[in-house]
């Protein structure tokens, strides 16, 4: 251990210090005193939650023993970080919140969004557990990495994004539970752009299990004035089980859905939305839905797209999906907006 910490002082900023805490006590003195490029390590056991930290860079807060993580229980938030710009936040465990697990914000300057925070390792659940009630909430950020994350039990959206940009989700697990709202799994809105999301699963993840636009009050828009909900989303080789559907498309300005696994939905297999009708919005338009394996019940799903009013469906373009109707093959084709190009039904 001592060569471990040793180590750590070695690749510390110049002037930034190894902080080791061990009980709640000692965590809320030691947040008083960080300081740019600090690392924080946090000994295993059950801490007090409602921490608060605001303006620090490059700051790391992480398990000390990455086996055994802290666990943040109960509270309205486990962390809220604003404007803590190249933060590293890992191995760390939140449950019982009735707010969100984790907050990361901008503190309000929506011009000028905090860049850098990495999320790794975290678990968070039991979140709410009813109502608009976030595991991970986060707002104005760019280049945001969420990786081999863990969520299960939430209210509202188990990963919101408000006018982030540059963005990837990688590598989580993210489930439902009974007894919890989930309207949905990741959501992208407010203006989000160039967001992805890859490599991960997602079982009975709420009403729309991955959220691509959304609905979202004209002064939370980052940046102010700008006119779509989230342009240029990347979903890709994940695999999606149960839900409403699998996901709904909601006043997205350009999106690529590719490789993915879809099963069971219980309604639909997708959904086409516009649920901001501001003047001046682009309607839901301009997606890809190419190369996925789409297995599902005929006896559930009727109508494999639902598509809403003010959206531009036309423009979308299916393309080489495998769909399979598992209790009736013989009805797999599905009735599509728009033709869908070399697409297999029944296999």
């Amino acid at each position: 251990m001592r060569a471990f910490l040793l180590l750590c002082l070695m690749s510390c900023p110049v002037g930034a210090e190894v902080v080791v805490v061990k009980n709640t006590a000692e965590l809320r003195a030691a947040l008083g005193k960080l300081a740019k490029g600090d690392i924080l390590k946090i000994g295993p056991g059950e801490y007090a939650a409602d921490l608060h930290v605001a303006g620090i860079g490059d700051l790391t807060v992480e398990a000390l023993d990455a086996t055994a993580p802290p666990h943040f229980k109960g509270g309205k938030q486990a962390w809220h970080f604003s404007r803590c710009e190249g933060l590293k936040l890992r191995h760390v465990k939140c449950s019982g919140q009735s707010a969100n697990g984790i907050n990361l914000d901008d503190g309000g300057k929506r011009e000028d969004p905090v860049k850098g925070i990495l999320l790794e390792g975290v678990e968070v659940s039991d979140i709410g557990p009813k109502g608009n009630f976030d595991a991970i909430k986060c707002s104005g950020l760019q280049g945001l990495r969420i990786k081999d994350c863990t969520i299960s039990g939430w209210g509202g959206q188990a990963i919101d994004l408000v006018g982030c940009s540059e963005s990837v989700i990688e590598g989580c697990t993210i489930t439902g539970k009974e007894g919890y709202s989930q309207h949905t799994g990741p959501q992208f809105k407010g203006g989000c752009r160039d967001i992805t999301i890859r490599n991960c699963v997602l079982k009975n993840a709420g009403e729309r299990p991955i959220q691509a636009g959304g609905s979202t009050g004209l002064d939370y828009f980052r940046p102010p004035g700008v006119k779509y909900e989230a342009k240029d989303i990347i979903i890709r080789d994940n695999t999606i089980e149960g839900g409403m559907c699998a996901t709904a498309f909601t006043g997205v300005d350009g999106a690529e859905f590719t490789g993915n696994k879809i099963v069971n939905p219980e309604k639909w297999v997708f959904r086409v939305l516009q649920e901001t009708k501001e003047e001046g919005f682009a309607p839901c338009r301009n997606v890809k839905i190419a190369g996925n394996e789409i297995r599902f019940l005929r006896e559930k799903v009727g109508a494999e797209v639902n598509v809403g009013g003010g959206t531009a469906v036309e423009t979308f373009r299916f393309e080489g999906n495998t769909w399979v109707a598992t209790d009736r093959p013989e009805r797999s084709k599905p009735k599509l907006p728009v033709e869908e190009v070399a697409g297999k039904y029944g296999e």
